[in-house]
């Protein structure tokens, strides 16, 4: 019987009419083929366990990686302990080759405490530092990424180590994908691709995910060698990638490692395979890895039948005690503290002093260079990213010089592609190093919104690793510079838990905040305006030193209104209190958007009983919504009149200096005042 290959995306490889399996010994030793079988069959026994508590409603969810087996055992196998590797759903005898405790692995599928989500999250997205795994996340593709800044790292310390990372023919079709290989071939990073081509992603077949036939086609595109293996064939993939490794510990370069297999189960049980044709289904149980190495090894006299009974008797006792430990455990206790304490990883700020008196006047844009200056003299693990921050300097000449003091590997100039570069940072700092990653404008953050979001604000809630990572963006409008350029974002990412948010109004702040921000092992959004990199100046310690995160600052006081504010809005305030003297303004700088001083404010509007909340974001959900609400919640028997609310037009920035004047809250800033104070 022959196939259409056309209709399910495969190679002529693939197809029943390919030759059967080859098995070469050559180069192993009969134990080192016995622990390979026995890593082998050890996540088999461990699913096969599995589908059953499934049926049995003691697990909620399963992916299967049944037939597929090969490739992760193969691939970790030949990498080192201590060299990391970034599984995904179908990669079980990664967990296991580990050796990661199976009662813990148990109590994860779970949700039990002692699991490494502590039953925050389940299955496979999880990590562990000790055993050198980094999980994944649904999205499937931003891992690769945090492989190319963890090789980095391991490039930046001289380590001779390689990185693996798994993705699938499926997530080949995400940008991501793409980013995570380009960036890994300019900076010759020694990170292996291995691509489990199972031919389907869910029920899509590769036909409809791609044109092409074969993984061997994308790397000559990126400069990438790409080798083929038979996903199947155990001492293939680990014959293959073991010598891989070896190559590029000493000659650090990326491979791609296409592993042609097939998912025998569906994407997830509740799934099924009724979409996959019954001819495909029976040639691929013929190619079985673990019963086509077995009998591989029986026929060579390596293993015995007795043997087989012996280490699965052996395993099947220890599945049994794992899960007896596990479901012993119980469902963990919700505690508030421990939630929200886990959102970060713990750090108590001591602020800074500078080591002298000397001041100099610096513009907002030499605060900022400043700032990242002397951060870069204080930590030598730290790493500043970005679009044409290298010899050009940036498009704002933030990082101008640079180069010369501190060098190419720490002033990394990046290729276009913000969401690589974000999850490198990540990366970077799961391998000890600190990373502050520039947009250019703070507009190109959608490009990597998902890292942000889902990657560095969820990890140490999900698996305790910290997220060493400073994003910073150039925002606002005010500069004639339109839809694309001017936008100001800070709302998207206050309502995102597990990220702290910076917004400097002056160079004094800028610098220490940023040297503050850059200090905490957490990440931090930084926002600053770029009509006030030039226009503003202010005299400032030449020194290193931080401000307290998390405190606003009272630029003005004032008896009658307090206006809540930040950014441009402070200079706004503070030019409106200059023309209507005859009302006397209070204005808060908040500085510090997530952790925001609920206290400082309350302290105010206790003071001036009525309150103005400003800020040139839009007005619908900004973040002007939640304080006027915290506001009237929590202090409206202090108010004479109700909060107010002021900000942009809930439209996208215009270009024309007439249309984006109106846009912004500026000429509509006074009569409100007035109408507050008259109230």
């Amino acid at each position: 019987m022959t196939l259409n290959f056309c209709n399910w995306g495969f190679t002529l490889i693939l197809l029943p009419t390919s030759p059967p399996m080859r098995f070469s010994k050559t180069g192993y030793t009969p134990d080192q083929l016995l622990h390979l079988y026995k890593e082998l069959i050890t996540p088999r026994l461990i699913e096969e366990k599995m589908l059953i508590l499934l049926r049995q409603g003691k697990i909620s969810k399963w992916f299967s990686g049944i037939g597929q087996e090969a490739v992760s055992v193969g691939a970790v196998q030949a990498l080192e302990a201590d060299e990391y590797i970034l599984p995904m759903h179908r990669n079980l005898g990664v967990f296991t080759g580990r050796n990661i405790p199976l009662n813990r692995l148990f109590a994860q599928f779970q949700g039990k405490l002692s699991g490494f989500t502590k039953g925050r999250d389940r299955s496979f997205h999880f990590g562990s530092k000790e055993h050198h795994i980094v999980g994944m996340i649904s999205h499937l593709g931003p891992q690769m990424a945090l492989a190319d800044g963890i090789a980095l790292a391991n490039t930046l310390k001289e380590e001779q180590k390689a990185t693996l990372v798994f993705t699938g023919d499926g997530a080949s079709s995400e940008g991501d994908f793409h980013e995570a290989l380009n960036v890994a071939a300019v900076w010759n990073l020694p990170v292996i691709f291995v691509i489990e081509n199972n031919g389907y992603g869910l029920s899509t077949p590769s036909h409809e995910q791609f044109k092409f036939n074969s993984f061997l086609d994308k790397g000559p595109a990126y400069g990438i060698e790409a080798v083929q293996v038979d996903g199947n064939n155990i001492l293939e993939v680990h014959r293959t990638i073991s010598k891989l490794v070896k190559e590029v510990r000493k000659n650090p370069k990326p491979v791609i490692v296409e592993a042609l297999t097939f998912r025998m189960r569906g994407h997830e049980e509740a799934s099924g395979t009724k979409y996959v044709p019954k001819e495909l289904m029976e040639h691929w149980a013929k190619k079985d890895p673990v019963e086509n190495y077995e009998q591989y090894l029986l026929k060579n006299g390596v293993l015995t039948e007795q043997l087989i009974e012996e280490y699965k008797a052996e395993i099947k006792a220890d599945i049994d005690t794992g899960l007896e430990t596990a479901y012993a455990e119980s469902l963990p206790e919700f505690k508030l503290e421990t939630e929200v304490g886990d959102m970060f990883q713990p750090f108590e700020q001591e602020v800074k002093t500078p080591a002298s008196e000397s001041k100099s006047d610096k513009r907002f844009v030499d605060a900022i260079s400043d700032g990242l200056k002397q951060s870069l003299e204080r930590y030598d693990n730290l790493v500043v990213m970005g679009q044409d921050i290298g010899d050009y300097g940036g498009v704002f000449k933030i990082t101008e010089g640079f180069i010369e003091k501190f060098g190419r590997e720490r002033i990394r100039n990046t290729p276009l592609c913000e969401s690589a570069i974000i999850g490198t940072g990540l990366g970077l700092c799961i391998n000890g190093y600190k990373a502050v990653v520039e947009m250019q404008f703070a507009d190109f953050v959608t490009c990597g919104f998902n890292q942000i979001v889902n990657n560095l604000a969820k990890i140490h809630y999900r698996w305790n690793q910290n997220a060493d990572v400073v994003v910073r963006m150039p925002t606002g409008a005010g500069v004639g510079a339109g839809p694309f350029h001017s936008q100001s974002n800070e709302a998207w990412f206050f309502h995102t838990p597990g990220l702290k948010i910076v917004y400097p109004s002056n160079p004094y702040d800028a610098k220490g905040l940023l040297n503050a921000a850059i200090e905490e092992p957490n990440p931090y959004m930084f926002f600053e305006h770029k009509a006030l990199y030039r226009s503003l100046s202010q005299e400032i310690p030449d020194d290193y030193y931080t401000i307290e995160v998390g405190k606003a600052a009272i630029t003005q006081e004032g008896e009658d209104i307090s206006i809540i504010t930040y950014g441009m809005g402070v200079h706004w305030a503070k030019a409106l209190s200059e023309e209507l003297k005859e009302i006397s303004i209070e204005v808060i700088d908040l500085r510090t958007l997530s952790p925001w001083d609920s206290e400082t404010v309350a302290e105010s509007v206790k003071k001036t009983n009525k309150a103005l909340v400003l800020h040139e974001d839009t007005m619908i959900g900004g973040i002007g919504a939640e304080v006027s609400a915290w506001i009237s919640e929590h202090l409206f028997e202090h108010l004479d009149a109700p909060v107010a609310r002021i900000a942009s037009l809930d439209t996208p920035v215009p270009f024309t200096k007439t249309l984006e004047e109106n846009f912004l809250p500026i000429k509509r800033l006074k009569e409100k005042v007035i109408d507050l104070n008259s109230y």
